[in-house]
This record gives structure tokens, C-alpha cells and sequence, in this order.
């Protein structure tokens, strides 16, 4: 392999040999395909190692005249995908990011890297067994609330609009975390390339009155099933209907041999639901450098 690690801008990457390479990978994630990066970076260039054996995203942007690397929305992972990835191979590509990126907050796969900091976590579920021995892994709490659904006479619809819920999760989010009308727009495209391709679907748990309660829409790749956009009512959240709505994605999906991949998280609440499921940790990384100029630290904390 040609140790060489290039940084390419996006206007000359080879998109063939980019995504032939994530099709290939036993590590790629749906999120770094150049359609995905497209959609969802506002610019992105990249690190290559050699004739593109291994690969790192580097979506960016820039303010006050300063360029720096961020994570984009929907976007957990930037890398790395294909080849072996180890300690010393991490640190080669971390410190290939162009200096001229004077913040860099962004996430790579933690796999087969050993370094001395928290890392980030993620839950995943594979969805290789019979639906009863999957449903036999779930706590307690999450068999009592799919049975409080089901007796409250919710239902499960899939292929349900998008833009339903796109505006539950704006709702819902609001006081969460930003995300901005531009970043919505761009996953309701994105949806709607995948959708075409079957590589999308959505799904949405109704009462026995026909009120949306709970929603998700789920993207398919790279032998996964990610849980990608999620929107409750306060109405779901009391029947159990998010619990319901994952328990029977899980029934759909049983012996498919895909994962299920739920995106987080480190907040505990969350945590703990995606656990009751029998889902397990997979670590990542978070990158953080920070080389901005003292005016702009000055600025950014007073605008704040």
C-alpha cells in the first residue's frame, strides 16, 4: 500500500474510486459516500491514502473569514473507511489536516485505535436472530410499554410522509439542538434519493383516533439499518409508541442480518432506551483542535 496521504478538495476526488472504496470496506459507514457528503456538508475535501485504500472526510466551512471543520448535521462519522486502521495510521491522518483549518470538531471510528481519551458512544443492535429471541433481550420497562401501546390500540404504518416527520422533529428538537431549515431540506433530498433506490423508509405509529404519536425515518448501507430521524408527541411518549415503533422496525427486520445502528448517544436517557433493546456499545472519536486566533475566541464568546 502506498502509505501517502494526500489532502484532495472536493472538485477533484475521484468520486468512482471514493465510493467503489466504501462499497468494498468491511467498516464504511452509510454517512461517507460522496451523494451523502453532498447533501449534508455545506463543502467537504478529503484525506487520502494512497489510490484511495483509506479515506477521511473533511466537511467544512467558514466564518469571519476562518475555515474550519465541523461536523455535519445527520453526520455522526467522517471516517475512516477502508484498510486497517491503527493507533500510529490515526494519528498520520489527524495530523495531515491541513493547518488551515484553525478548529477541527469532528468524529472518526474509533475501531482497532488505542488513545488516552473519552471517546463517544454509540449503540448498535444486529438483527441476526429470530424476533423472539431479539424480544427475549429487551428489559422489562420496554416489553410493559409495547404491550400499553398495543392495548391503546396504536398501529404501525410505514411509507408515511417525510415532511410529517420532519416537522415532529423540528418540534421536538427545538429546545435540544439546533437544526436549521437549510439541514432539513437537505435530508428531505437525501430521503428522497435513497427512497428511490429502496434504500430509505419510513415508519409511524398511530393511534386508534389516526394521530401520528411516534415516527423515524431509517437509511439502509453498508449492512445497516440507521436510526436517523426521530419524532414524538407527548402523547407518544405516554403510550409507549417510540417503543413500539422500534420494536416492530426490530420484528420487520429480524434474521435480516443487518445492524441496527442508533446513533448515540451519551445523553443517558437515551442511552438506557437503546440499551433496554439489548443494543451494545460501539466507540468513536471525537477530534478536537483548537488553533483560532484570540480575536475570533474574543468574538465567539461574546456572541454567544
Amino acid at each position: 500500500m502506498d502509505n501517502a496521504i494526500r489532502y484532495i478538495k472536493r472538485k477533484d476526488i475521484d468520486t468512482l474510486k471514493w465510493d467503489r472504496r466504501l462499497d468494498k470496506s468491511a467498516n464504511s459507514l452509510i454517512y461517507g459516500y460522496s451523494f451523502y457528503l453532498d447533501r449534508m456538508a455545506k463543502h467537504w475535501d478529503a484525506l487520502v491514502m494512497g489510490d484511495y485504500e483509506v479515506l477521511m472526510a473533511l466537511p467544512w466551512n467558514s466564518k469571519y473569514g476562518i475555515q474550519y471543520l465541523y461536523q455535519p448535521a445527520f453526520t455522526p462519522i467522517c471516517g475512516f473507511y477502508g484498510g486497517e486502521v491503527s493507533t500510529a495510521l490515526y494519528e498520520q491522518f489527524i495530523a495531515a489536516i491541513p493547518k488551515k483549518f484553525r478548529l477541527v470538531e469532528i468524529n472518526v471510528r474509533a475501531t482497532e485505535i488505542s488513545i488516552d481519551r473519552p471517546l463517544m458512544t454509540n449503540y448498535i443492535l444486529p438483527l441476526d436472530k429470530p424476533y423472539e429471541s431479539l424480544y427475549a433481550n429487551y428489559r422489562e420497562n420496554i416489553k410493559r410499554n409495547i404491550k400499553k401501546a398495543r392495548e391503546a390500540g396504536c398501529t404501525v404504518q410505514t411509507k408515511i410522509p417525510v415532511s410529517n416527520i420532519i416537522q415532529l422533529a423540528k418540534e421536538q428538537l427545538s429546545n435540544v439542538v439546533k437544526i436549521n431549515d437549510r439541514d432539513l431540506q437537505q435530508f428531505e433530498n437525501l430521503y428522497d434519493f435513497l427512497r428511490v433506490q429502496h434504500h430509505a423508509v419510513t415508519y409511524g405509529i398511530f393511534s386508534k383516533t389516526n394521530e401520528l404519536l411516534a415516527s423515524c425515518v431509517f437509511f439502509y448501507g453498508c449492512n445497516r439499518a440507521y436510526y436517523i430521524l426521530v419524532g414524538n408527541t407527548a402523547n407518544g411518549k405516554t403510550l409507549g409508541a417510540s417503543h413500539y415503533l422500534v420494536d416492530r422496525f426490530i420484528a420487520d427486520h429480524a434474521r435480516s442480518g443487518y445492524i441496527l445502528d442508533f446513533e448515540g448517544s451519551d445523553i443517558s436517557s437515551l442511552a438506557f432506551f437503546y440499551e433496554s433493546f439489548g443494543a451494545t456499545r460501539e466507540m468513536y472519536v471525537p477530534v478536537r483542535k483548537d488553533r483560532l486566533p484570540w480575536y475570533v475566541k474574543m468574538i465567539s464568546r461574546y456572541s454567544r
